[in-house]
């Protein structure tokens, strides 16, 4: 995999910037805070989101911008790919607005999509990248501070042994869950084994044969039961018949006395309703006379022609109903109209006086906001003046912060890049400190130690004896050699405290320009402030004097509303007096009626009286022609009784009953009996038909016995299956990382001992659990912790590249590795230590490494380089830029500037 190009817009402290990058060795070179960094950082974050950040999404947005874009383009296998991000940061949390990835035949959008491409492309996640190829500024020391266990779930991961546990938990899990299955399987097993033994226990085939051969005797008694049953019915019936004719013949008599007697009470009866009917006549005749003197009565007092002899005809009488009723109609249709009017008129004048009230409101509430606008006014006023004088006060706090910079070494807007080189020089005077105050301690022990010879007689080079020997002097030499030693490390120290000072007083100006910044944007705020009330004061007056002429034409309009709902008042009551006369009408027409419709009650009277008298008149007829029939049904039924009186034969009535009794008996004790049989018949049918059922089970039960046999037997089989392949997974993952153990180890001892010439340390050994040992050219074991600032990061970087090209030869070309990516590597580092760094880039190119991108303020890498790309940040805006260089003019550069 190799970048080629990146481009920025608002990313970071960037505004726009667009970078092309090479194969090789590319160094990003600039002061520390110009922004190097933030050049790899978009490019990780291009390729995995918001995976590839410390904190949140918004932390990418220039301050002060929407969005921010990042755009990659690289290549990967031999194909072309370019990714683009842009995250939106105007609302309450930045978002990613847009991400797409664009490679061959294909087009991926959505961060999640996207991301989950990269990984699968480069077969590594970001914390798989950082761990492999991108070793970020601070993390030099990250592998050897890890845990072993740390740094074997890292490798692991990176090398994708990590799966091979997952396929063997996956088999473990397979293992266990077979094992509880088949567990499960053989407990059903032995419960279905007990089952069928209990079944064979129970002798089902003799049973049924049994219950079938009592079934058999039971049927045939039931069979001659039920014969000698149907003899003895046929009996009962035959006498039953005879006493039946009795019986008819004895009810039939019975029949006729009693019919007899009911003709005589109803003959007696009909000539007493005869009786009740010529009464009722009479009442009706009275009736009709009372309703005509009524008539004759009320005839006068309507505009009806006739009397009660001669009464009006019923036709007559609803023709004037009707004309009545259609005027009643029309005042009624009337009355609602008016009734409408009235409501209207009403509902008008109400609603022009809600309307008047309202306006009113208005108008008072109009004043409300006058009075309230010109009470502002004066306190914006007020207010100005104070913010006047906090602009001045403003102004002279400025003047005296800038004051500060006239016998400052830096002029204003430099003090962060005087503090950052301050720092940048005072870290290299602590750190040739650090180197004096070493060497004078080893310098000091050497005289010790020789001088302790030379007591004992005996030379301090050779250990041979003072006398002639020509070394004696050299201890002297070594005093000398000390003595500068203080003196350079008495020099140094002064050096130190003078940059102490001056990181002070650096820091106290970045303070001081930090305060003046803030102050200007509050001046500039207030009087961006004041400029802002000013122009809404006359606003406000202007609004004021609006709202009150408002208010004036609101009073106008409301008494022009109450002259309306008198209007509409005056209009209501006049339709009221209208209502008024149409009642009184209709009253007087609900009395004629009433008058009508009693001449018709009464008319309709007279003729029901009238029909009401021929109705019983014919009544009475028929009755009479009624009892005329029943007498010659009453001699009729009194011949009959005579003939039946007749025809009684007591001893063969007495024979019958007899026999239909014994026969009754016969049967009662043979429904019994026959009863018992039949239960017992069906308990014996129900009975072999559970045999046959736990005949049918037991077989049911063997058959699945079978097939859960077979079951459990290919459970075994699946259950040793999935040990054997959790232990194959196992042993696998355990060889491979023994195999990949020895291979780093050679590896990170060849690029040791390639960059790191020294006769102090014979190898490096790492354990199968991880643990790093250093061994030195006397045996001794030594932790890498113990070994010094400088070479253990050198080991460190050693230990990274040695796991970069372990992944690469291990992948063996099928996904090329992403480029190495160094951040700031010689932090850690002195100038010795930097020039054996060079020693290790130039060998991971040797190697094959594609592109090794490398990001220093260091000058001395600049000659590893084959390209070089130069970082600045504007001190003003603080914003950086970028721009390609070629590393020889750098060097020459650099080479003039100490010259």
């Amino acid at each position: 995999m190799r970048f080629e190009r990146v481009r920025l817009s608002n990313f970071k402290c960037y505004d726009d910037a667009d970078v092309r990058l090479d194969r090789g060795v590319t160094v990003i070179h600039g002061l520390n805070g110009s922004g190097k960094s933030s050049l790899l950082e978009a490019c990780f974050f291009a390729l995995y989101g918001s995976k590839a950040l410390d904190n949140t999404l918004d932390e990418v947005v220039t301050i002060g911008a929407d969005d921010a874009e990042v755009e990659l383009w690289f290549t990967h296998d031999g194909d072309s790919y370019h990714v683009g991000r842009r995250v939106r940061a105007t609302g309450e949390q930045a978002q990613t607005a847009k991400c797409v990835l664009e490679g061959p035949d294909v087009t991926i959008e959505g961060a999640r999509d996207v991301r989950a491409h990269v990984e699968e492309l480069l077969r590594m996640d970001a914390e798989a990248f950082v761990n492999c190829a991108y070793v970020r500024q601070g993390e030099v020391n990250k592998l050897i501070n890890a845990t072993p266990g740390e740094r074997q779930d890292m490798l692991d991961s990176l090398l994708q042994l990590g799966k091979l546990e997952e396929y063997r938990e996956r088999a473990s899990d397979a293992r266990v869950g077979v094992d509880r299955v088949r567990r499960d399987k053989r407990g059903s097993l032995s419960q279905l084994d007990d089952q069928i033994e209990d079944k064979e226990d129970e002798n089902l085939h003799a049973r049924l044969n049994d219950h079938r051969t009592e079934l058999e005797e039971v049927t045939a008694e039931i069979d001659r039961f039920e014969g000698q049953r149907e003899k003895a019915v046929e009996t009962r019936d035959r006498a039953a018949e005879i006493l039946d004719s009795y019986e008819e013949k004895h009810a039939e008599l019975d029949d006729v006395e009693s019919d007899i007697e009911e003709l005589r009470e109803a003959i007696s009866e009909t000539e007493r309703d005869r009786e009740q009917l010529a009464e009722q006549v009479s009442d009706h005749r009275e009736t009709r006379e009372d309703h005509r003197a009524e008539l004759g009565d009320l005839l006068p007092e309507t505009e009806l022609e006739g009397s009660a002899d001669d009464p009006p005809e019923p036709a007559t009488v609803e023709s004037l109903l009707e004309d009545l009723a259609e005027r009643d109609d029309e005042l009624q249709e009337t009355l609602q109209d008016v009734t409408a009017a009235v409501s209207e008129h009403s509902t008008k004048a109400e609603n022009f006086r809600e309307a008047a009230a309202d306006l009113e409101s208005q108008a008072e509430s109009k004043r409300e906001q006058a009075a309230d606008l010109e009470s502002d006014v004066a306190e914006t006023r007020e207010s100005l003046a104070d913010r006047r004088e906090k602009i001045e006060d403003l102004a002279e706090r400025i003047e005296s912060l800038e004051s500060e910079f006239d016998d400052a070494p830096v002029d204003f807007g430099e003090a962060e890049s005087f503090r950052a080189e301050v720092a940048e020089e005072l870290n290299e005077v602590r750190e040739r400190v650090a180197s004096l105050e070493a060497d004078a301690k080893n310098q000091r022990e050497g005289i010790a130690e020789a001088e302790a010879l030379l007591e004992e007689g005996k030379c301090p080079e050779c250990g041979q004896d003072v006398d002639g020997s020509p070394h004696v002097e050299s201890i002297d030499d070594d005093r000398e050699r000390l003595a500068d030693l203080e003196a350079d490390l008495e020099d140094a120290r002064e050096r130190r405290d003078d940059h102490e000072d001056r990181i002070e007083e650096a820091e106290r100006l970045v303070e001081v320009e930090s305060e003046i910044r803030e102050c200007r944007t509050n001046r500039s705020n207030v009087e961006q402030l004041v400029d802002q009330r000013e122009a809404t004061l006359e606003e406000k007056t202007e609004q004021a004097e609006r709202l009150r002429e408002e208010a004036d034409d609101l009073d106008s309009e409301a008494a022009e509303k109450r002259e309306a709902a008198e209007e509409q008042a005056d209009a209501a009551q006049e339709s009221r007096d209208r209502v008024g006369e149409i009642n009184g009408e209709r009253g007087r027409i609900r009395e004629r009626r009433e008058r009508l419709e009693r001449v018709d009650e009464l008319l309709e009277a007279i003729a029901d009286a009238t029909d009401a008298v021929e109705r019983l008149r014919d009544r009475r007829e028929q009755l009479a022609e009624t009892n005329d029939e029943r007498r010659e049904r009453l001699a009729e039924k009194r011949d009959r009784r005579s003939d039946l009186q007749a025809e009684f034969d007591d001893e063969r009535v007495e024979e019958a009953r007899e026999q239909r009794d014994n026969a009754a008996d016969y049967v009662e004790k043979a429904d019994a009996k026959l009863e018992s049989l039949r239960e017992r018949r069906d308990e014996l049918q129900s009975a072999i038909g559970g045999v046959e059922a736990e005949i049918e089970e037991l077989e049911s039960l063997r058959e699945r016995r079978e097939d859960l046999a077979e079951r459990v037997e290919r459970l075994d089989s699946l259950y040793d299956e999935a040990e054997r392949l959790q232990r194959m997974y196992g042993d696998l993952r355990a060889e491979l990382r023994q195999r990949n153990v020895e291979s780093l180890e050679a590896m990170l001892n060849e690029i040791f001992d390639l960059v790191y010439q020294n006769d102090s340390y014979a190898r490096i050994e790492l354990s199968g659990e991880y643990e790093l040992t250093v061994y030195q050219k006397d045996g001794e074991p030594l932790d890498p912790e113990q070994l010094s600032g400088g070479e253990r990061a050198l080991f460190n970087l050693s230990l990274r590249c040695a796991i970069y090209r372990l992944l690469a030869e291990g992948i063996e070309g099928a996904a090329p590795m992403p480029p190495l990516i160094l951040d700031e590597p010689t932090v850690f580092l002195d100038s010795g230590h930097v020039s054996q760094l060079v020693e290790l880039v130039e060998a991971m190119r040797e190697y094959g490494v594609e592109q090794i991108l490398v990001v220093s303020h260091d000058d001395e890498l600049v000659g590893a380089a084959d390209d070089l790309v130069r970082v600045e940040k504007d001190s003003t805006t603080n914003r950086s830029s970028v721009r390609r260089e070629r590393p020889e003019d750098r060097l020459a550069e650099a080479v003039e500037a100490d010259d």
